[in-house]
């Protein structure tokens, strides 16, 4: 794959589109391309770069938008490039090519803003759970690959992580963990308009509420800031960062899986209801 093929593609991921990638892995014979070779499937059919054009590259694509649309995610497929019985003008070389087919795009995508101690925790626990996570702060002493290895950093102002590449889709989840109240409002109100498949704010019901009459004062629309879970994650009782870390990963699961979450936390709060985080109430 040359480097401009894998800018474009990494440019459609970052936006959060997804495809199929289809490598040739196996050439016996005579064959319209080498080892390596590689195709990008579209979800529209389309298509960027060539497995060798003809009956294979079809077959290829077909077998690429079946994954796209009914699974799995990985797929080996092998076929006979036969001289006899091919439709005029197409490849007749005589060989076989074996493609690898993976889908990407579809990981489910996590970002963290605030990388205080809870938004690091948070960040650890669901790039381990396989999220794929980006972690944004205006303090370059804290997002940057020696703090936070596990995941991509953002340093820089609030107003320029388009410009960073922090894109939202809706297979983005996005936890609000900043260093204060201001900030905080301040994510949730550039998020107003994102799709997104969850939003949340991490803090005390006190923060929360603080930050909601606040955002309203401003003028952001009420409907939105309910459909923000808040405060975010299971109620467990967490109190250390890596608690309140599993707490949210696993809400941000529950909600992936599609989970019954109002079933939940009735089920964690039986013994007549507990804060989340009761350590900040």
């Amino acid at each position: 794959m040359n480097r401009v093929m894998m800018d474009l593609i990494r440019e459609e991921l970052e936006a959060g589109a997804a495809g199929v990638l289809c490598t040739v892995v196996e050439e016996v014979g005579s064959t319209p391309r080498s080892l390596g070779a590689c195709m990008w499937v579209r979800p529209d059919g389309s298509i960027l770069g060539t497995v060798g054009g003809g009956v294979l590259e079809y077959h290829v694509i077909q077998e690429a938008l079946d994954m796209l649309a009914k699974g799995p995610e990985y797929r080996h497929f092998r076929e006979a490039l036969h001289c006899n019985g091919v439709a005029e003008g197409e490849a007749a070389c005589g060989g076989e090519l074996a493609v690898f087919l993976e889908v990407m795009g579809r990981e489910r995508e996590l970002v963290v803003f605030g990388a205080g101690h809870v938004g690091k925790a948070v960040a650890h626990i669901a790039a381990a759970a396989g999220f794929r996570v980006t972690v944004w702060d205006e303090r370059e002493e804290f997002a940057n690959p020696e703090n936070i290895p596990w995941g991509r950093t953002v340093a820089c102002p609030l107003d320029r992580i388009a410009e960073e590449g922090i894109r939202f889709h809706d297979r983005t989840f996005v936890v609000v963990a900043t260093r204060g109240h201001a900030l905080d409002a301040a994510v949730v109100k550039a998020l107003e308009g994102t799709v997104t498949a969850y939003k949340g704010l991490i803090g005390s019901r006190k923060k929360i509420d603080v930050v909601r009459c606040n955002l309203i004062r401003e003028g952001v629309a009420a409907a939105y800031l309910d459909g923000i879970f808040q405060p975010v994650g299971l109620p467990i009782r967490a109190e250390t960062p890596e608690e309140i870390g599993v707490s949210v990963v696993a809400e941000l699961i529950a909600v992936s899986r599609r989970g019954d979450l109002k079933n939940l936390r009735r089920a964690l709060s039986e013994d007549g209801g507990f804060p989340i985080y009761p350590r900040f109430e």
